[in-house]
């Protein structure tokens, strides 16, 4: 199994290596087991646990095992109580989506206020047969049925190609201690249900049943990513952006045989539930409207427009002064003059203030923007930056750039432009920090 790992962090996650990764570790068998593996490669690692006060004394117990296991292996280790019950009833969350909330959210903070890298999870292949059934029950999308991913922004899964049998073997080979969290044995969740009582005859009534499952996920991957190919094709076709508004010609919408398809995958992101309506509605009179929290969507004569809530109340660019040191409106910007230039990250960029034309400006993309990415050679289109990174329609809506001259200096928290940026010849380094 460890060289196995090691050809599937090779091939897979070279990124990982000489990089600070948090493990998240319970104190179960596959967490213990991943501690194990990367420490066997020497990656540098962190661990994180959370005691979520759920099983009385077997919690602190647990708590306690991961703490001892970080002190044999001389690893940091960050622990962290939660009220979880009671974050549950205040939230009206279960005490699962509860537990989520909370670890994720102090994850995330860990990593920013300790310069990791990525979040790393034991996650492994049983977990994806009973994440797919549960998505299969609930009557989920494609998207659902593709089980958890290996990569999620920051967060990482390296034991998704691992069985629950391939980590119990590795474990008691190498005399691997662990710990049985008792809810397990539990009936109480449909995962624990799916795990007793569906999987065991799956893999019963056909021995091979987790390699012909990893084909099928496979499968699945592509089929998502064929269909994000044709509705993004689709989209340039029938689809124009009008500065905050996204105009579907209807005439051309009604010519692909499944158009309701296409709707959903151009809208699911803007958070509509009422999808008969919005099937509907080219078909509607003009006027028509359905609701989301943040969204309306218009039948205009021959056009759905979609446009977000009080519209009014938008302004489109924010001007920077010379002398302004903060800028929080629409976002919260500091700006300080340096003689050095340290570390930079998503957040901060420094830039040659000579190059510089005040006032600078803050707002959306428009049509025609383009820059020269960081890291990168040559000019690329906004648009084609955007694509290439995966934004969704609503985060191409929302993300800000700041402008100099009609120039884009930085496409705020994500690729500074490599024009502006600061070099040992620089006479006035800028800091520019998205707090």
């Amino acid at each position: 199994m460890l060289e196995k790992f090691k050809n599937h962090l090779d091939q897979n996650f070279p990124h990982l290596y000489g990089k600070k990764l948090l493990l998240t570790v319970s104190g179960g068998i596959d967490s213990v087991v991943l501690v194990h593996l990367c420490k066997k490669i020497q990656l540098e690692i962190g661990v994180a646990h959370c005691n979520f006060q759920l099983r009385d004394t077997e919690s602190d117990e647990d708590e306690l095992f991961v703490q001892e296991l970080c002190t044999q292996y001389n690893i940091p280790i960050f622990i962290q109580k939660f009220s979880t019950s009671d974050y549950a009833v205040q939230r009206k969350l279960s005490t699962q989506l509860a537990a989520r909330e909370l670890r994720y959210n102090w994850f995330n903070e860990i990593i920013e206020n300790n310069n990791y890298d990525y979040i790393v999870t034991a996650h492994h292949l049983d977990d994806q047969i009973e994440t797919f059934l549960i998505n299969l029950t609930r009557g989920t999308g494609l998207e659902g049925l593709t089980g958890i991913p290996e990569q999620n922004d920051k967060i990482i899964r390296p034991l998704l190609i691992f069985s629950r049998n391939e980590i119990e073997n590795f474990a008691n080979k190498n005399q691997i201690d662990w710990r049985e969290d008792s809810s397990n044995a539990s009936d109480k969740y449909l995962r624990n249900k799916i795990r007793h009582a569906v999987v065991p005859v799956l893999k019963q009534l056909n021995p091979s049943f987790l390699t012909s499952f990893q084909e099928t996920l496979n499968h699945l991957k592509q089929s998502v990513e064929l269909v994000e190919d044709v509705t993004a094709i689709m989209y340039e076709r029938i689809v124009t952006q009008l500065d905050h508004k996204i105009q579907i010609n209807i005439e051309e919408l009604l010519k692909l045989k499944n158009y309701k398809s296409y709707l959903y995958q151009w809208l699911k992101e803007y958070g509509f539930t009422a999808w008969d309506d919005i099937y509907n509605l080219p078909y509607a009179q003009s006027g028509k409207q359905v609701f989301s929290n943040s969204y309306i969507l218009l039948k205009d004569r021959n056009y759905l427009l979609l446009s977000p809530k009080e519209k009014e109340e938008l302004k489109e660019s924010f001007f920077i002064n010379e002398n302004l040191k903060n800028h929080k409106v629409p976002l919260n910007l500091s700006f300080c003059n340096i003689s050095y230039i340290s570390n930079s990250d998503n957040n901060i960029i420094f830039v040659d203030e000579d190059k510089l034309q005040f006032p600078l400006e803050i707002r959306k993309k428009k049509e025609g923007d383009s820059f020269y990415p960081s890291g990168m050679n040559g000019k690329k289109k906004l648009s084609k930056y955007f694509k290439d990174e995966k934004y969704s329609l609503l985060e191409k809506e929302e993300q800000w750039l700041l402008v100099s001259n009609n120039e884009i200096v930085w496409v705020i928290g994500k690729r500074a432009d490599q024009r502006f940026l600061a070099n040992e010849n620089t006479q006035n380094t800028l800091k520019i920090e998205l707090k």
